[in-house]
């Protein structure tokens, strides 16, 4: 591949040579910033469903200034769907500067969008005020929806996962001459970014291309081989063909998240099958396959298999209340939807009346909150932590409690309003919508705060409280001021002490 430099470098125009050839970014606020450097060949005609490959190398200087074009993904939540080209599997690099002797805390963010969209361009994913910090910031496009994660014939599983351990293989071998250090790199990731820092945890090809975790948000879901092929029937019989990587291969790409989509708003009719994912819905989770990933992530952690990462885990205090805002429920929520929840998601066969009994004075809608956010993501990430000390590592917890004034203030301490305070980006993109306009000293002030925990936390591995154990269960709660405490959500902790999370099944076949 041949790229043509236009000009010599300048000190706006920054250039490093990676070892597939030399990039041009350019300078903003005091640090070089590179967009669109490609980590894997497109996974586009023989490459498609398949493991990523390295990037060919180029010849003169490739620019690296633009941001690569976003992989196909859902529009549900009003995302665009605009595919520019298929170059998909590129990453973004701000850097206090891109000295090879700085040896600078590297920190790579996964986004989240539940496995089915994202996009590292998004302004709330800027890493311009975390990199000022003193560290190196990476941020990363991945394969979604059926590219990434439907299980198909003669496709490896979790190809976007794979594609996540290509761009961590990608900064071992080339974050060095962008002044990181390789051997301090910090994965971090909210809602599915969070879910996919948890897998890789677990996943053999992983280890050792990290040494510390931060995962905000995880999700609970993981699928069994056997599901997500079900799930990936369903998606091709949508289209008419078998659900296999040469009928798939001849579908555009741009065409797929349309059929990811048309399942999800019909998941019902799969509800004696699907079980508890009908309910949200969730089409695409990571597949528990044995091979790329051997076993959930709580079973590994619980095993060592990340004894060595240091883990830093936690949710925010009320997780589910945006999406009862986009379900349209927020406020309204009636008796028949808070038990349905309650028999749905509670754990064990008796749940429901455990939630009611435990919460006394709980009405309906706190009650359909507290299950829903429970099971999606505040006793994942709790029971994360407790995997990770049962198998003999070290792990942080928090919990953000700081209400968002967005909205009227109705949000409370919502699911992604950790990922503008972590960024510090308060008043762009579509989270800044929950931290208002103009953002307050209290929210400078607290993500400040948050910033400098997970930047200490990946110059040298202590955020800044005690690690937790089960003797105290300490956590971090970040509000205005921030407190250590107690983990505040015992009644939930016990109402879930005896889950493990295993991988969702299918629950019947076809006749």
């Amino acid at each position: 591949m041949a790229v043509i430099a236009s000009s010599k470098p300048s000190e706006s125009e920054p250039e490093v040579r990676t070892v597939a050839g030399v990039v041009r970014g350019g300078r903003e606020a005091g640090l070089a910033v590179f967009r669109g450097i490609p980590f894997a060949e497109p996974p586009v005609g023989a490459l498609r469903f398949a493991e990523p490959q390295p990037v060919r190398g180029w010849d003169g200087v490739r620019p690296a200034v633009a941001y690569g074009p976003q992989p196909p993904q859902s529009g549900l939540l009003g995302g665009s769907q605009e595919v520019s080209g298929d170059d998909w599997l590129t990453l973004n690099v701000w850097t206090p500067g891109p000295d090879p002797a700085a040896g600078l805390p590297v920190m790579v963010w996964i986004c989240g969008g539940g496995y089915g969209l994202g996009n590292s361009s998004l302004p709330e994913y800027d890493g311009g005020r975390l990199a000022g910090s003193g560290v190196v910031v990476v941020t990363l496009n991945y394969r979604l929806g059926i590219e990434g994660f439907a299980q198909i014939g003669g496709a490896p599983a979790n190809r976007g996962l794979l594609d996540q351990v290509a761009a961590l293989r990608w900064v071992r071998d080339n974050i060095g001459v962008f002044g990181g250090d390789p051997d301090r790199v910090t994965v971090f990731g909210e809602s599915a970014g969070g879910g996919s820092v948890a897998a890789l945890l677990a996943m053999p090809r992983a280890a050792g291309l990290f040494c510390r975790a931060v995962a905000q948000s995880v999700p609970g879901p993981f699928f069994s081989a056997e599901l997500a092929a079900d799930i990936a029937a369903a998606f091709a019989a949508e289209l008419g063909v078998e659900p296999t990587v040469a009928a798939l291969s001849a579908v555009d790409p741009a065409l797929l998240p349309a059929v990811g989509d048309a399942i999800s708003a019909k998941t019902v009719q799969w509800r004696e099958r699907w079980g508890k994912i009908i309910y949200r819905p969730i089409p695409f989770a990571p597949v528990v396959d044995g091979d790329v990933l051997p076993a959930t992530p709580w079973q590994a952690l619980a095993d060592g298999a990340a004894r060595d990462v240091a883990l830093l885990v936690g949710h925010t205090r009320d997780e589910h209340r945006l999406f009862s805002l986009i379900d349209g429920v927020l406020g309204q929520v009636t008796h028949e939807q808070a038990e349905s929840a309650l028999h749905m998601l509670a754990p064990g066969p008796d749940g429901a009346r455990r939630y009611r009994e435990a919460f006394p004075a709980a009405a309906d809608e706190e009650l359909y909150e507290l299950v829903n956010a429970d099971w999606l993501f505040r006793m994942p990430s709790l029971h994360l932590a407790d995997a990770q000390i049962t198998g003999g590592g070290r792990a942080h917890l928090y919990e953000l409690t700081w209400p968002a004034p967005g909205f009227g203030g109705a949000l409370g301490a919502c699911h992604g309003l950790d990922v503008p305070l972590v960024f510090g980006n308060l008043s762009s993109g579509r989270t800044a919508m929950l931290i208002g306009d103009p953002p307050s000293p209290a929210a400078e002030e607290l993500s400040a705060q948050i910033r400098r925990s997970w930047t200490a936390f990946a110059t040298h591995g202590d955020p800044g409280w005690p690690p937790y154990d089960t003797a105290h269960r300490l956590a971090q709660l970040f509000d205005t001021p921030p407190t250590v405490t107690a983990y505040p959500e015992e009644t939930s902790r016990l109402l879930w002490q005896d889950h493990t999370f295993p991988a969702l099944p299918l629950l019947a076949r076809e006749n």
